[in-house]
């Protein structure tokens, strides 16, 4: 399916991918075809392959809107692409935007402000309408849709000054173990094997108290800081739904695709993989192949904008286990500039990523989180590998180096918007496509 951006001379593909990691078909054929034939046409020989995925933004039109709008700023870099131009003659890129199904955490309407629906105490809530909102980002099975019901009716009698209800801490964990059936995810991941929802509940209410969320009165369905911390728990199980879909989804869908294309190129074509958000997981993923499986082909660079995956991803060990994703650098799979971003105003990651991965169980390691998103802290644990710097002007001479990782502090640039998610969206800036144009043309 060929996108045209608005405003721009530029155009891509968009590839979709369903729950399990298929690619889906238009009208009988599959994009992943066509852009094979693209990559085989001699004529016009593709020099650079670009493939994008966003992050929480689960439907079609706001995949293609976030496409539109990146692909769309790295366009308008009338310099850079001059420069890269002048580098790499007959300059030919086919860019690739990816879609997988994801839905959004629901941060929106669920902090403070937000949702007058849930949290302004003007009117009630529609307990149906929650229940249908959270079947559809945790678990929609008869039984989860009754455990739901179960939990906001509950809620009603819950205070803010009471031990979580036991009924209500039950109903979490059988909502739990129903989504791991649905999802068929491992109760005994490490990740959240003592996962318990009073020490989420307890947390919200804490972080209220503090003075980070509506006052301690009322009731779920009335509003006030009980509602945010009833929900907490919820939270939590959507994010490990859609963080275990996009890794899933990255080491089937998008890294058979991957390969496919690279086996379909000439051998000087450069592969750049490009995510937002969990769009990180999923080509993080991409790139380091299935699991046990063969060493696949190096990508030349990776740029992690506002990452929701962990700081530790990459490390070479975290409490004695090496990060998921250090084959990436163990194997040097990114044989160009690994870039990341990370932004103090993106609160999406800074206050609800700690809290999905695990708070309960958050202690320090030398002054970094053991829970924390690379949107906050970049990659982690690389010791001399890894360069931090705050990110530069729109004309920064970086001096990018291959195979190195920088972490770049872009709060200069990526701070607007407001809600629960901050300026986690806000990546379309000058400054930070030139930083990607710089790792592009690493080596050139």
């Amino acid at each position: 399916m060929r996108i045209d951006v608005p405003d721009s001379d530029l155009h891509y593909h968009l590839v979709s991918f369903d729950q399990h990691g298929a690619e889906r078909a238009t009208n009988g054929a599959h994009a992943s075809d066509a852009l094979v034939a693209l990559l085989g046409n001699a004529s016009a020989p593709v020099t650079d392959v670009f493939l994008l995925s966003h992050g929480w933004k689960g439907d079609v039109p706001a995949a293609i809107q976030q496409c539109n709008d990146w692909i769309g700023q790295m366009g308008r870099m009338s310099d850079d692409r001059a420069k890269v131009r002048a580098l790499r003659p007959g300059f030919n890129p086919l860019i690739v935007g990816l879609h997988w199904p994801s839905q959004p955490w629901g941060e929106e309407r669920l902090d403070a402000g937000s949702s007058p629906r849930l949290l302004s105490g003007d009117e009630p809530a529609d307990v149906d309408a929650l229940v249908e909102e959270y079947a559809g980002s945790i678990a929609d099975t008869p039984r989860a849709r009754q455990l739901l019901q179960d939990i906001f009716e509950l809620g009603e009698r819950q205070g803010s000054a009471d031990p979580l209800d036991p009924a209500l801490a039950q109903a979490y964990q059988d909502l739990r173990e129903e989504a791991a059936l649905e999802n068929d995810e491992d109760l005994d991941d490490p990740t959240h094997a003592d996962w318990d929802p009073r020490q989420a509940f307890d947390a919200a209410i804490a972080d209220t108290q503090a003075g980070h969320g509506e006052g301690s009165g009322g009731r779920l369905l009335g509003g006030g800081g009980v509602a945010n911390a009833l929900l907490s728990p919820l939270r939590q199980l959507s994010f490990w739904k859609m963080k275990n879909r996009a890794r899933a989804i990255g080491e089937t869908g998008v890294s058979d695709l991957l390969r496919k294309l690279q086996a379909a190129a000439p051998a000087q074509t450069r592969f750049h993989l490009m995510g937002h958000s969990f769009g990180c997981i999923v080509v993080s993923a991409a790139i380091a192949g299935k699991p046990g499986g063969p060493a696949p082909r190096p990508v030349h660079t990776a740029i992690l904008v506002q990452g929701a995956l962990s700081l530790w991803a990459y490390c070479a060990d975290i409490d004695g286990s090496p990060g998921y994703f250090h084959s990436i650098v163990r194997n040097r799979q990114v044989s160009g500039p690994l870039l990341t971003t990370r932004s103090g105003f993106d609160t999406a990651v800074g206050k609800y990523y700690p809290m999905g991965a695990g708070i309960a169980g958050q202690k320090t390691l030398a002054e970094l989180p053991k829970y924390g998103g690379v949107g906050s802290f970049g990659l982690q644990g690389l010791a001399a590998l890894a360069d931090d710097r705050p990110i530069g002007s729109s004309s920064e001479d970086y001096g990018f180096v291959a195979g190195r990782v920088y972490n770049l502090d872009a709060a200069s640039v990526i701070r607007n918007g407001d809600g629960a998610s901050g300026a986690h969206s806000d990546i379309a800036h000058p400054e930070v496509a030139h930083a990607a144009w710089q790792a592009i043309m690493c080596g050139l």
